[in-house]
């Protein structure tokens, strides 16, 4: 057993103190640490509380994601998502059922099976990008919300345009958009308002609206085990038609805790990441001519699998997640067994934190690391230790291809027909979300007609 236990240097402070910072300055809560301390420190808020451990050396990370898992504890640190995702979710277990759920869910999400699905989020985003009007700014993250969830609603849950769709699609982005205001975000870190006093009460109002989903949910479930059509390709008859091990299905309390993770988990995220794209692509204007020269190289109809493969798009959508990764830390760690990191010998109860942002900008990896530059990606291959914006290890993202295609998809879509700017020029940084970060929700574009170029040279 490891014994003589060592931590790196860090801050001792009050716990609602840094909790105030890493709410309010999420980057700034960091890279200030990070200058004082150096890549790899310590903080607590007490001398007898347990430890969190910032790591983010490819090394370190490395030894962290291939480690056994029988060494960490990841579900119980993602406890407080249990009233939105439920208690069954793939995030929240450990071991062998965790491995067991995430073998279950993967495969619609790779392959042939995952490009079929291109079409629906093309179609989806011609129907939300026609609606804008020329040269009437709008709020570019409602429309990659509206985008991204109708594609959830689409490909996961196997839904068509119509009634129930359009109210599972309004509670949920009204939920959404409520636990993630700048107040609410705060309830994910402090349980004390987490308060139910009441349906006018903001805590009582998430947990009505959290019923009335799960009422939707439960009943499309209903619905679709009833269903004769054996033949569906949605997410939702995939899981269903699953089999573990042992031939046994998911229940109906798995189904709805697993389409609830996908949502919460592909649904905010992929919307963050795309308004951050159009933000860089609008704000540099190099960036822009040479993604249009390669994309004016297609025709708009062409092959979706072509479009996807594109190195100066694919590269731009790999620099839009290095530089301000929606998850600032992969999946928190508590130690079980005593482990050695780095030379750091971590007592059990230490909580580790790969933190994926300070990878991002780590300047011997990412030169001028502060600075969006696509082409950085061109010209090398990062380790999934160096680069990991959908985190690592057994608990990397089970939806990552999904989402960098449908990025992919969405911007080669747009951009095609539309010029976004910017209404105002100002540089934007990122704000609290939830648990991730974001440009801030209100900021606005314009959209205009994209100017045809005749005999543009492809971009070499």
């Amino acid at each position: 057993m490891t014994t003589n236990y060592n931590l790196p240097d860090g801050p001792l402070l009050p716990r609602w103190l840094r909790m105030v910072k890493f709410i309010s300055q999420p980057i700034k809560y960091v890279d200030d640490f990070a200058k004082i301390y150096g890549d790899t420190f310590t903080i607590k808020s007490n001398r007898s509380d347990n430890a969190l451990v910032y790591f983010s050396k490819p090394e370190a990370l490395e030894q962290i994601f291939t480690a056994d898992s029988s060494y960490f504890e990841v579900g119980r640190g993602n406890t407080g998502l249990g009233f939105l995702l439920g208690d069954r979710s793939f995030m929240l277990t450990d071991g062998d059922r965790h491995q067991r759920q995430r073998q279950l869910l993967a495969p619609p999400f790779h392959g042939e099976r995952m490009r079929a699905y291109g079409e629906d989020i093309r179609k989806i985003t011609r129907q939300v990008s026609h609606d804008w009007q020329i040269d009437k700014p709008f709020k570019i993250r409602e429309s990659m919300q509206e985008i991204t969830l109708c594609v959830i609603l689409r490909v996961v849950f196997g839904l068509e345009a119509g009634e129930r769709f359009e109210e599972l699609r309004r509670s949920l982005s009204d939920l959404l958009d409520f636990m993630t205001s700048p107040l609410m975000s705060s309830a994910f870190f402090f349980r004390f308002m987490q308060k139910d006093f009441g349906t006018w009460s903001p805590w009582g109002w998430i947990l009505q609206q959290r019923q009335k989903i799960d009422r939707l949910i439960y009943a499309l479930i209903r619905e679709r085990r009833a269903e004769s059509d054996k033949n569906r390709q949605d997410i939702l008859s995939l899981m269903m038609a699953a089999r573990y091990d042992d031939g046994q299905g998911m229940s109906d309390e798995e189904l709805h805790d697993e389409l609830m993770t996908l949502l919460v988990a592909g649904h905010e995220t992929t919307a963050s990441a795309l308004t951050w794209a159009f933000y860089w692509i609008d704000s540099l204007p190099e960036v822009r001519e040479k993604l249009l020269r390669e994309l004016e190289t297609f025709s708009v109809n062409s092959d979706l699998s072509i479009i996807a493969k594109l190195p100066y798009l694919t590269a731009v959508c790999q620099e839009t997640l290095r530089i301000y990764p929606i998850a600032m830390n992969a999946f928190l760690r508590i130690v079980k067994t005593p482990i050695e990191i780095m030379g750091y010998k971590l007592p059990q109860g230490t909580v580790i934190l790969p933190s994926i942002y300070l990878a991002h900008h780590r300047q011997e990896v990412y030169p001028q690391p502060k600075q969006f530059k696509p082409e950085r990606f061109l010209g090398r291959q990062y380790s999934p230790y160096e680069y990991l914006p959908f985190g690592g290890g057994n608990r990397r993202c089970i939806g990552m291809a999904f989402a960098q295609y449908e990025m992919k998809i969405v911007l080669a879509t747009v951009m095609s027909e539309f010029q976004l700017s910017l209404v105002n020029k100002r540089p934007v940084r990122p704000v609290r979300r939830g648990l991730t970060i974001a440009a801030p929700a209100g900021m606005r574009m314009i959209a205009t007609p994209q100017v045809k170029r005749a005999n543009t040279p492809a971009l070499v």
